[in-house]
Parts: C-alpha cells; sequence; structure tokens
C-alpha cells in the first residue's frame, strides 16, 4: 500500500506544472494555484482579484498603448507605465528645443500636461468563453487556413454589435493552440496626456549594453494621466474632458521587498510558444532568430552612428531604434539560452512520452498517429524557405523604410471621399514622415540588399535586381544614389503634390513603387512556397497542444500569452547564472553611480542627478539601511507585453512595476526555467523618489494612496 502511494505521489509530481510557471487567466484560477499563493504569503481576498460586477483588482491593470501594461494609481486616473513603453509618445512630443527624452518632462498642474495624441489606454470589461459558439460551426474537413477563415467569419458576427464603438475593442481570442476561445471586451480611452517622464538618463540608463541584463539600474518608468469626459466615459481629446475615476486604484507601498517576499504581477504578456514542438523550435532557432539577428545588426550599426552624431535623427529614430534592438538582442539571446538549458533535449523527452502514449491505445493511434511524423516533416521540409523568408521580411518589410511607405501608399485609394483621404494621410503617411531621414535610409539600403543577395538562391531575388546587374552594373550604392535622386516618396512635399494628381500608372513608375512593387511580387512567392508547410504547422502545433492535455489530464495548464490579462505568482528572489556567481535579488543607488560615466551615450547623468544621489537625501524612500533600492528580482512568469505591468505584495500593494527578463533564461517564450528565469522590476520607492527629489514632482506623489 505505502508503494502505491509512493508512486501515486510521483506521479502526481511530474503531472504538476514546474515551479510556480504560469501566465494565469483570472478568470479561471484554479484550487492548487490559490493555494500556492496563499503559501507564498498571498493575503488579499481572492473573490476581489476578478469580478465584473464590482471593482476589482482587475480594473486597475491596464494595456497601455498597442503593446504594453500599466496600472491605475489614484482616483484621478493617473497611470504607471514603463519609460520604454511610453517612449513613442514622449518622443512624438519632443523636440530638439523641447528634448523631454532627453530632459523629462513634469506637469505642475492638469493645465501644463501634453495630450498624447494617438495613445490608446484601454480597462478591461468582460471576458466571456465563446467556443461552444464557434467551434461546432466550424467543419473538420477544412484547411487550417478556411478553418481560420471560417472563424473569423463566426467571430465578426459575434462582435458585430460592437463595430460603430470607437471606445469600445473587442476580439475573440484562441487559447490553447486554437482549441478555446474568448470574447474579451475593453473599454478604451484616447484622451491620454504625459504627466511626468524622467530624462533617458534615468528611465533607459544603461541602454542597449545593460538591456536583458542583471544587475540593472535602471528608473524604467513614466507617468500619464487617463481622461474622461464629465461622466467618467471615454471620450475623444476635448478641454472639457476631467481625469478618469477608475473603479479601483492600487495602494503604493513604502514596504519594500526582502528576499522570499511574495510577488504577483497582473499584466497583458503578448506571446509564447511554451507547448511547440522540438521542430518548431529548432526552426525557429536556425531559419527566424539567426537571420533577424544579422538583419537587424546590420541595419542598426548605421543608425546607431548616426544618432550619437546628431539630435535630430536621434530624435526621429529613438523609438524605432530601441524597439528594432530589443528584438534584435532577444534572439541572440534566446538561441544562446535555448542551446545552454538544453531545451530541445526536455522537448524530446516529452515527445517521446507521448509517442509511448499514442502507441499504448488504438483509438490514440487513430486520433494522433500521424502527428508528430507531419510536425517533422513540416519543418524539416521547410527550415531552407523559412530562413529565406526570414532574410526577405527583415530586409524589405522591416528594414528599408521607403519600401515601407510606398507599401503604404499602395493602400491609398485615390477614389474615396475627399474625408478619407485626409484621414489616411494624417494618420498614416505625415506622422511616418515626421521620424524619416531619408539621408540614413539611403545608406541602409544597399547594405541590406546586398547581404539578402549574399544569403538567399538567385531565384529568390526580386526582379528589381536584374535592373541593378544591367544598368548599374550590380553597384548598390549606385541604384541607391539614382532612387534616392528621383523618387518623390523621398520627401513628403514632393509625395503630396504627386497624391494630388496621381493616377495608378504615374505611381508605378516612381523608382521607389517600383522597388516596394517588385519585393512584393517576391514576397507573394515566398508564401506561396510556404504555404502547405504552414498548414501542416498550424494543424500539427493545434492537434499536439490537444494530445498533450488529454495525455496529462490532471495537469492543470495555462494558456499560451495572447495580450490578454494574465497573473503571474512567485517570490522575490536572486539567482545563480554561472557556477561560482551569485546575484543578490536588488540593486541601489551605488551601482547607478559606480556605472556612470560622463557623456556616454548609454551612462551617462546629469550632473544634478549625480549630485542628488551622492547626497543620498532618499527620506522616506530610503530602505532600512539607508541605500534607495533601484532595481528587484522575482521569479515572476513573464513576457513581452508585460512592460509595465505592476508588481504587488502580497495584500495587493504596489511594490514595482516589471520591465525586463535576464539573458540567461530569454529561452523563456519557450520554456520556463524556475532556476534561472526572472523579472527584472523598479522599486517603486525609486519611482517615487524620481518624481519627488529628482523631477521635483511631489503633487504628483501626493495623489497617491501611500501604505507602509
Amino acid at each position: 500500500m505505502r508503494k502505491i502511494l509512493l508512486i501515486t505521489a510521483i506521479l502526481l509530481v511530474a503531472l504538476a506544472t514546474k515551479a510556480d510557471e504560469g501566465m494565469w487567466l483570472l478568470k479561471e484560477l484554479n484550487r492548487e494555484s490559490v493555494e500556492r499563493m496563499k503559501e507564498l504569503g498571498f493575503t488579499f481576498p481572492v473573490n476581489k482579484l476578478y469580478d465584473e460586477k464590482n471593482a476589482s483588482l482587475k480594473d486597475a491593470v491596464v494595456i497601455f498603448g498597442g503593446g504594453c501594461s500599466g496600472v491605475a494609481v489614484s482616483d484621478k486616473g493617473l497611470i504607471f507605465t514603463n519609460h520604454h513603453c511610453g517612449y513613442g509618445a514622449i518622443q512624438k512630443l519632443s523636440s530638439v528645443e523641447a528634448d523631454y527624452l532627453k530632459n523629462g518632462f513634469k506637469a505642475d498642474n492638469l493645465q501644463q500636461e501634453l495630450y498624447a495624441d494617438g495613445l490608446t489606454i484601454s480597462f478591461l470589461r468582460s471576458m466571456e468563453e465563446v467556443t461552444q459558439q464557434i467551434l461546432p460551426k466550424v467543419p473538420s474537413v477544412l484547411s487550417e487556413v478556411q478553418r481560420e477563415l471560417a472563424i473569423d467569419s463566426i467571430s465578426d458576427e459575434l462582435l458585430k454589435q460592437y463595430d460603430d464603438d470607437p471606445f469600445t475593442s473587442v476580439r475573440i481570442i484562441p487559447f490553447y493552440s486554437g482549441n478555446k476561445y474568448y470574447k474579451v471586451v475593453y473599454d478604451v480611452f484616447r484622451d491620454i496626456r504625459l504627466v511626468v517622464t524622467p530624462p533617458s538618463s534615468i528611465g533607459k540608463y544603461g541602454g542597449d549594453t545593460d538591456n536583458w541584463m542583471w544587475p540593472r539600474h535602471t528608473g524604467d518608468f513614466s507617468v500619464f494621466r487617463v481622461y474622461a469626459d464629465r461622466n467618467n466615459k471615454p471620450a475623444k481629446h476635448n478641454a472639457d474632458n476631467v481625469p478618469y475615476k477608475p473603479k479601483y486604484v492600487v495602494p503604493v507601498s513604502l514596504g519594500g521587498v526582502r528576499d522570499g517576499d511574495y510577488a504577483m504581477t497582473i499584466g497583458y504578456p503578448g506571446s509564447t510558444q511554451r507547448y511547440l514542438s522540438s521542430f518548431g523550435i529548432a526552426q525557429q532557432m536556425e531559419s527566424e532568430n539567426k537571420p533577424r539577428v544579422e538583419v537587424r545588426g546590420a541595419k542598426q550599426d548605421i543608425w546607431w552612428d548616426a544618432m550619437t552624431k546628431n539630435d535630430t535623427i536621434r530624435l526621429k529614430y529613438a523609438n524605432k531604434y530601441a524597439g528594432s534592438s530589443n528584438y534584435w538582442k532577444n534572439s541572440m539571446g534566446m538561441n544562446e539560452a535555448l542551446v545552454k538549458l538544453d531545451v530541445l533535449a526536455e522537448k524530446r523527452l516529452l515527445e517521446s512520452r507521448l509517442t509511448s502514449w499514442i502507441n499504448n491505445s488504438e483509438r490514440n493511434k487513430a486520433k494522433y498517429g500521424h502527428l508528430l511524423k507531419t510536425l517533422e516533416e513540416a519543418y524539416t521540409g521547410s527550415t531552407d524557405m523559412a530562413r529565406y523568408t526570414t532574410y526577405f521580411l527583415e530586409t524589405f518589410n522591416n528594414g528599408i523604410e521607403l519600401i515601407r511607405f510606398a507599401n503604404t501608399i499602395l493602400q491609398f485609394d485615390m477614389d474615396g471621399t475627399e474625408e478619407d483621404k485626409a484621414e489616411f494621410i494624417n494618420d498614416r503617411i505625415i506622422e511616418s514622415y515626421k521620424n524619416y531621414e531619408p539621408t540614413l535610409d539611403r545608406k541602409v539600403l544597399p547594405v541590406l540588399m546586398r547581404l539578402y543577395e549574399q544569403r538567399v538562391p538567385e531565384k529568390y531575388l526580386p526582379d528589381i535586381y536584374k535592373k541593378i546587374k544591367t544598368e548599374f552594373d550590380g553597384d548598390y550604392d549606385k541604384y541607391a544614389d539614382w532612387l534616392f535622386a528621383n523618387s518623390q516618396f523621398t520627401n513628403l512635399t514632393d509625395l503630396m503634390n504627386l497624391l494630388k494628381d496621381a493616377n495608378t500608372e504615374m505611381l508605378t513608375k516612381d523608382p521607389a513603387m517600383e522597388l516596394a512593387l517588385s519585393t512584393k511580387d517576391m514576397g507573394y512567392e515566398l508564401s506561396g512556397q510556404m504555404m502547405s508547410a504552414y498548414e501542416n504547422m498550424m494543424r500539427g502545433e493545434r492537434e499536439l497542444m490537444a494530445a498533450l492535455m488529454e495525455m496529462d489530464s490532471r495537469k492543470n495548464f495555462y494558456p499560451d500569452a495572447t495580450f490578454t490579462q494574465r497573473m503571474s505568482y512567485g517570490s522575490v528572489k536572486g539567482y545563480k547564472p554561472r557556477d561560482g556567481v551569485w546575484y543578490d535579488y536588488y540593486t541601489t543607488e551605488k551601482g547607478v553611480l559606480e556605472k556612470y560615466k560622463e557623456n556616454d551615450p548609454e551612462f551617462h547623468l546629469q550632473p544634478y542627478i549625480v549630485d542628488a544621489l551622492q547626497k543620498r537625501d532618499f527620506g522616506r524612500y530610503a530602505a532600512k539601511d539607508g541605500t534607495m533600492r533601484v532595481n528587484f528580482l522575482s521569479d515572476n512568469d513573464i513576457t513581452g507585453g508585460n512592460s509595465g505591468s505592476p508588481v504587488f505584495n502580497g495584500k495587493a500593494e504596489l511594490i514595482g512595476l516589471a520591465f525586463d527578463g535576464n539573458w540567461e533564461a530569454l529561452s523563456g517564450d519557450i520554456v520556463f526555467e524556475p532556476e534561472m528565469q526572472r523579472t527584472i522590476s523598479v522599486d517603486v520607492r525609486y519611482v517615487l523618489y524620481t518624481i519627488d527629489k529628482i523631477m521635483n514632482a511631489p503633487h504628483i506623489v501626493s495623489e497617491l494612496k501611500i501604505v507602509k
């Protein structure tokens, strides 16, 4: 009997989710997770985490912009998020004369707050499972593409009632690789104003060098305010709007964090692939990450050189560079971590166990017998094409900006209403050209086009390469000189004049449009070559998810990230990155000063910041030992999109803002490694100190509900 109990216990351990892994839906918290949360130090009422009828913690955590998270911290609509999340809006509001990226910004009163045109903040209204309204209507005989189209059509019908509401966003979201669906509804606020942002020397301290690295010393925060109409409802920007009163406001703790303290994040993680097959992981490493690193690295070298020499270019390209570089370094770190942690071997062991489970039952054989072979053939048979496709996308879709502009113009309806034309031009063209430097793009084009030619077979070169060879002797620099001298797309004024009188024939004759159309044709060719493989990959991964859930039916599976609100629980703790090295769980102002290098683009600090930190007048924001805690580590499970997520203690009080992960665990989108994976957060006390003492904005701190 004792032996049976022991075997059962071992089996249950094997089936359990590793450590405190998981990005859980608050609406679907299971008993095991709640018990583990309480064991770690959670004392907040569970029923106040998620409630669609009454105010709850879910009401305070927002989508910031299009890809970050944030948290409501005052009953006057103050939102805390990361500096890098607000970066684009801050850049847009900046000029060489009023450089808020370089110098920071504070509003002394409501009237001084700056409207961030185009920025939105979304509050979760509700989540409703609609699986049974969708999947029974989808014939099983459909291809994966047809299946997706059918689901989209059904979803459109379910969402029809929201079509004419600009302040409601609603999506049908797949979970568990398309085996479950939710309707998710948000209230969208469109009058958002900048309140406080530190200079980039604080908010982006360490730059690319420290990105994804620990120890870290970055004050990665910014403060915005949500405005609403007089009835507290979302409204367009208007001088009569007033600060929004959120349903729930998070208290801010000065109690700090200690090793082992409970830590919980709630935010909007973008995308993970925790259940991806070993074959899919191998292709991502070789055919996606490696080419992306090479192409972006070449482009970024050119951008960075120009940005460090010219303030105008720096302002124009700051946000674009940050976005490109972040994913570039992530791709490098992911490959390194996947190899170091031997993730492929771990996945293959799981697939071996799955194979045994399939072969143990005739039913399973009939249902899943083809599964792993189909996946293997789909991925291994398309490795080269996938690599060529990545080189193509990074070169022509994400690399050369002029092509992207031309592709945008292709969507311009010359027969549309004057109102529609004006809206398109303002939103899609003028805004893009504000941050465009044609002389820089001219330098990028020959470098990337030459690299593409070197990395893919000749038959996958767009037709424009023939023109370059015959008319410019294969000289990419000569071609670039000619294109930028003769295209009307390189200058906004010329482009506007062209659009006034242009017909289709005139547009297609422009050298930039000629280049764009040539690359578009090859894009269709590559997509066509990959289509059958994509079909089998999509179906295979969906069926793999179903098989794993069926095999381990007693296990609590959390869904992959889908940019929907998720909770992660864990503890404050350091880690051991390699033999003989231990990283403590926090950093202090001492490290900020140690890294300081005068006039260095990544580690410079203005003299007044250095003086303030050296004086160590931290007041109530100081730790018990008198230091200023800057950043801290926890083992929360996060990914991109979680940036700006609040980090809570066990009482659901704000202790920090998550802004990064660590280099050693950049495989985290594919596998959670509990001993290594860490969330890097800015300590809320450093946030408050910076607002109060550095930015001299104590009135902002006075809005908050401060608790000890």
